[in-house]
């Protein structure tokens, strides 16, 4: 059930990272300028991934590739839908991306408290797992900001 679960979220973690990237490359010109602070996200997502890795390599978690594919494929199809125009992209994909990395973030989240949670765990691991739950919780914040930022923007023609 370990190497399921791990490898169910390591997909999910390839696909943040492919997200954060695409997303912050998308906001970079954009008036609002999200790019810079996506990009520091979509860094400490990618270690967080191999934070992951890690965890799974000290925990004898055999690594399923065709998980990773799948995250990675998840992401790029996700893409393909279309958020108020076909043409390009719109105040709303940024919304729904935004929200998309930041179910992913709770979702990181609640791995770590439930590995942190197994009996036996070597003491440092289950400091590491604190940390990292620490940055979860910061990303999920941030996230929270900037999709507040995003849906006022998205909206604010809707209340006129």
């Amino acid at each position: 059930m370990l190497a399921l679960y791990l490898n169910d979220h390591l997909a999910g973690a390839t696909a943040g990272v492919a997200l954060c990237r695409h997303l912050a490359e998308a906001e970079r010109s954009a008036p609002h300028a999200l790019g810079e602070t996506l990009d520091y996200l979509a860094e400490e997502i990618d270690q967080d991934r191999s934070a992951l890795l890690d965890v799974m390599s000290e925990l004898a978690v055999p690594v399923k590739h065709y998980k990773i594919g799948a995250g990675w494929l998840g992401e790029k199809l996700a893409r393909l839908m279309p958020h108020g125009s076909a043409l390009g992209r719109t105040r709303l994909n940024t919304l729904v991306e935004l929200e998309s990395l930041q179910l992913g973030v709770e979702g990181k989240a609640c791995l770590w408290r439930g590995l942190a949670i197994i009996p036996d765990l070597a003491e440092d691991l289950t400091r590491q797992l604190h940390n990292l739950l620490e940055r979860a919780d910061s990303q999920a914040v941030t996230l929270e900001n900037l999709r507040a930022r995003a849906a006022e923007a998205a909206f604010a023609q809707d209340a006129r």
